[in-house]
């Protein structure tokens, strides 16, 4: 059942386009990753869905109920974690989470039982009574996702939910996001960590400059590409005309498939190639007739990064460095 479903979004600030002509549904009972490097139009998107911001054009639906038309009727549905954590320093989880169910408007009898449900879920017994400036930010994260739970919403929005996080925190909210779609929560969230979304998204949209460039399970998106990935680094700072030969030459082999330049980096490529015999071999060969060094040669199965790679002609990372001016 679709729970979500978006159509032909589009939202612009000034001379910025965030979200140009976006569509994707989302199934009850999922958890569904949005992927994208920064500036791809997720929090644009995210703050549409949760009524937070106003499109300037298409159509939103949850649980079969507009946003635009009806929205508080759909915050109802919806329980919202944002990026940054907002929480007052001088009240105690307790009070944090009384607060919340009391801006919801929570009978009070139910309240307490939801409060006690959430923070025995979240694991959160040995600190929910202290002020919560003395907690970690793993603890944080969990005290904000008890809030987002606490009103028992059909569907938990998340954006970039571990970020900032230490490893030993991020790989507990993930088991707590898995714990939560168990339970029957839909889970919607945005991140740019590739392996994040791979472990947990039943299925992923990938976002780049506000267009929608994928969408698919993420075993279908990395089928798609075909063949196996190989990372060739030849010489050191070579020019970008000579990694252009280097590609052309490539590709006169039958099964290399495809051949992109990374475009911060022109001494790297990243080859798609059908599973052949001898395949690293023969494709140094043609590389040292060229009288250039093979520095390194790395052979792989296809990722999410491959996906975006191929879309774009660029991986994840150089785009969030292209965002931020790298």
């Amino acid at each position: 059942m679709t729970l979500i479903q978006i159509d032909n979004l589009h939202k612009t600030y000034g001379k910025v386009t965030a979200l140009n002509g976006v569509s994707l549904s989302v199934m009850g009972g999922e958890i569904f990753g949005l992927l994208g490097p920064n500036g791809a139009g997720k929090t644009t998107l995210i703050r549409c869905l949760c009524t937070l911001t106003r499109p300037d054009q298409g159509t939103i639906d949850v649980a079969g109920i507009s946003v635009l038309e009806h929205p508080r009727q759909v915050r109802q549905k919806l329980g919202y974690v944002a990026q940054e954590l907002a929480l007052d320093k001088v009240l105690t989880g307790r009070e944090l989470l009384q607060l919340h169910a009391d801006i919801y408007h929570l009978p009070p009898d139910f309240a307490k039982k939801r409060i006690a449900e959430v923070v025995k879920l979240l694991n959160l017994e040995d600190w929910v009574d202290r002020r919560t400036g003395g907690y970690s930010g793993g603890m944080k994260k969990r005290l904000d996702l008890a809030m987002g739970l606490l009103h028992q919403p059909q569907v938990l929005v998340l954006d970039e939910p571990t970020v900032g996080l230490d490893i030993e925190s991020r790989t507990v909210v993930w088991e707590l996001l898995r714990t939560i779609r168990a339970q029957g929560t839909t889970v919607f969230l945005t991140s740019h960590y590739l392996e994040e979304i791979d472990a947990l998204a039943d299925r992923v949209a990938i976002l780049d400059q506000g267009r929608l460039i994928a969408s698919d399970t993420p075993a279908a998106l990395k089928s798609a590409l075909g063949g196996e990935r190989v990372t060739l680094r030849v010489r050191e700072f070579t020019p970008r005309d000579e990694a252009e030969r280097v590609r052309a030459v490539l590709q006169e082999l039958h099964f290399v498939q495809n051949v992109i330049i990374n475009t911060t980096q022109g001494n790297s490529l990243n080859l798609v190639i059908q599973p052949t015999p001898n395949g690293l071999t023969l494709i140094q060969e043609k590389v040292t007739s060229l009288d250039l060094p093979v520095f390194s040669v790395m052979q792989s199965q296809p990722s999410l990064d491959d996906v975006y790679l191929a879309a774009t002609g660029r991986t994840l990372q150089e785009a969030d460095w292209a965002a931020r001016g790298g």
